[in-house]
């Protein structure tokens, strides 16, 4: 596939260029970066001085599929995927069935680049049918196309499984996700415990249920000498433990999602179901906490946890209802009008931040930075266009959005996955 865009403003993680260059992808690869490039028979894209980001990468959405494809299809989250600028996602294991066999990796796979607009590279589950007690075969996992395994929705609660699944793992040479909830002691809580759950009556969920299992997991790495990544990180005590857990050296990485740094559990009192989330919405001390340490490089990436349901799922009520929110197409708005307006992280650390450390992170050698030799994905933003997510343009197959009917700045033009344009926003 051979493209050749022009006039970009070229943003990675070290630097953002000053002068405007020409990109020239062939068969999936950058071959060619100059100022000016002339090239004939060669579709070209002229983004007009954009900014032109690597291809975002999402370590960590929901697809539904197998098992729930009234929620989300792959073609359906590949296509909020491309939307939202992403052009690599890894989908979690929590389908049904689970993802812990290599037939069900290899099928989801195959129906990927059957739909062909997006890497999608499957997260497998820790352990069988993610009940917390057998381990799946690593080995076999990784050799099917698994980079990392996570029992995400549920947390392996059993120190001794966990401990032998991060040895299995560093023999593999495979990475664990860990999903930080001490389910005792978040006790079915549906919100964050704190002055609000009181206020309004809902059943509170202790932050100590996230940094108890993370201060467990950061012992059981640094005993063992092997990495860790922790899942949507939300509290302030949870980055102080892993800002001294990296401190000492010990293997550890963690992200953050969007709606941890651009809402607060004040939010709650409008008891819109699409709030529900797990973790909860913390604190606003909590949120400014996510954000700064997304600044220091105390949390290493952003991820969406995009995680689609029905709305007959979402009306239940608030204490019925499914955790979870969409967030593949909202995250770029979130990111450019919580944190790069707002003078907390620059382009070239939005780069770092949502795929180039997420690259290096599962390995990925050929993504998360624009020059000549690596894969031909980027994302193209337009950081001053105003624009408003409306029900109607969502292009996943849940709506469950608390952010529909907000505005953002900052916009996603085109994204630009192996070579193709496989999305190019039509709105003016």
């Amino acid at each position: 596939m051979s493209l050749l865009i022009k006039n970009a403003k070229i943003v990675n993680a070290d630097k953002e260029a000053q002068n405007l260059q020409d990109i020239l992808i062939e068969k999936g690869v950058i071959i060619k970066i100059a100022p000016s490039i002339n090239t004939t028979d060669v579709p070209i894209l002229d983004i007009k001085g954009k900014r032109a980001l690597p291809g975002l990468i999402d370590l960590h959405v929901h697809l539904r599929e197998p098992g729930r494809e009234d929620k989300e299809t792959i073609e359906s989250g590949s296509r909020a995927a491309v939307k939202g600028g992403f052009t690599t996602v890894f989908c979690m294991p929590n389908t049904n069935p689970v993802i812990d066999n290599c037939m069900i990796v290899e099928s989801i796979i195959k129906e990927a680049k059957r739909v062909g607009l997006v890497n999608v590279v499957p997260i497998g589950a820790i352990t069988r049918g993610l009940k917390g007690e057998e381990l799946v075969d690593m080995f076999e996992m990784k050799q099917a196309g698994c980079f990392a395994l996570s029992d995400d929705g549920k947390c392996v609660s059993n120190a001794r499984v966990m401990k032998l699944a991060l040895q299995y793992a560093q023999m593999a040479q495979i990475l664990l996700i860990q999903h930080a909830e001490d389910h005792a002691l978040a006790a079915e809580g549906v919100m964050h415990e704190g002055y609000y759950s009181t206020l309004l009556g809902l059943k509170p969920q202790p932050g100590l249920a996230e940094t108890v299992m993370i201060a467990r997991d950061i012992e059981l790495a640094h005993y063992l000498k092997t990495r860790i990544h922790f899942a949507h990180v939300s509290l302030k005590r949870s980055v102080e433990l892993i800002k001294i857990a990296k401190s000492q050296g010990i293997q550890v990485t963690a992200e953050a999602c969007p709606h941890h740094f651009s809402l607060t559990d004040e939010a709650v009192k409008s008891f819109d179901t699409n709030l529900k989330v797990n973790p909860p919405l913390r604190s606003r001390e909590d949120v400014e906490a996510i954000k700064q340490a997304l600044k220091d490089g105390i949390l290493d990436c952003i991820s969406t946890d995009h995680a689609p349901h029905t709305p007959e799922d979402k009306e239940a009520g608030f204490d019925l209802a499914p955790f979870g929110m969409i967030g593949l197409e909202t995250a770029v708005g979130l990111v450019c009008s919580e944190l790069v307006q707002q003078k907390i992280l620059s382009w070239p650390q939005v780069a770092q931040k949502m795929s180039q450390r997420s690259a290096e992170i599962m390995g990925l050698k050929t993504k998360g930075e624009i020059k000549e030799g690596m894969d031909g994905d980027l994302t193209v933003i337009d950081a001053e266009k105003e624009w408003e997510f409306k029900k109607e343009m969502i292009a996943s197959k849940s709506k469950n959005s608390p952010f529909i009917g907000r505005k953002f700045k900052g916009c996603v033009e085109a994204t630009i996955c192996g070579g193709k344009i496989v999305y190019e926003n039509q709105v003016v």
